[in-house]
């Protein structure tokens, strides 16, 4: 697949931002940068899930209103979040991994296809084999229990060690980590699956897109 100039700019900028946002978050852990720019740090996933959730909500008042309170909130706690920034970054750490793994694990529980497997259909326009739906849902698994693991290990290092070490982890190798287990994964597939059954970035990415752009269905009743 060849990578386009504009491709690679947006890629080594997400790259760049990620970075930076790490490094400013673990000097916020240690009461190194300004309180304020903490603060935003550390909200801004949060804020950023709750009002994809209020959006794509298909009720304008209620959408409007929970924007409304959200904000609202946020304005009110600010002063209490900036004597508590630590905390603040250890609640988004261990919530956000809590959400992921929820995210993927509740997709195993049922009757229901496994997230990645609904994923592979996306890409393959519906069509795949019995191997493949195999491995995706075994890849499922893999990644709920990797945000499950992090979340864990991220409390236990706040109970027992010190801030420093807990940053550390969660702050500055949450990235290298991540992208370890997407190398993992790629020759894990490289093994499980045949080259024809094997999706390209770019069509795991349209993948995501489709899903993420799925209604959910109209109520019956």
């Amino acid at each position: 697949m060849t990578i386009s100039p504009a491709q690679l700019l947006r890629f080594l900028a997400v790259v760049v931002f990620l970075v930076a946002w790490a490094v400013l978050a673990h000097f916020g852990t240690a009461g190194e940068s300004h309180p304020d720019l903490s603060v935003l740090l550390g909200v801004a996933p949060i804020i950023a899930a709750l009002g994809l959730l209020l959006w794509r909500n298909r009720h304008p008042l209620l959408t409007g209103s929970g924007i409304v309170l959200m904000l609202g909130g946020l304005a009110w706690l600010w002063p209490t979040l900036r004597q508590n920034i630590p905390l603040l970054f250890f609640v988004q750490h261990v919530g956000t991994n809590l959400a992921l793994a929820t995210l993927f694990g509740r997709s195993l529980v049922g009757d229901g296809e496994a997230l990645i497997t609904q994923l592979a259909r996306a890409v393959h326009h519906g069509e795949i084999s019995e191997r493949k739906r195999q491995y995706t849902r075994q890849a499922t698994l893999a990644w709920t229990l990797f945000f499950l693991t992090n979340a864990l290990i991220s409390a236990f290092l706040w109970a027992f060690a010190s801030q420093a070490v807990w940053s550390i982890f969660a702050n500055l190798l949450s990235m290298p980590m991540l992208i370890a287990m997407f190398i993992a994964e790629h020759f894990w597939r490289l093994h499980a699956l045949p080259p024809e059954e094997r999706p390209s970035i770019a069509q795991v990415a349209c993948a995501y897109q489709m899903h993420g752009k799925q209604k959910p269905p109209a109520n019956p009743s």
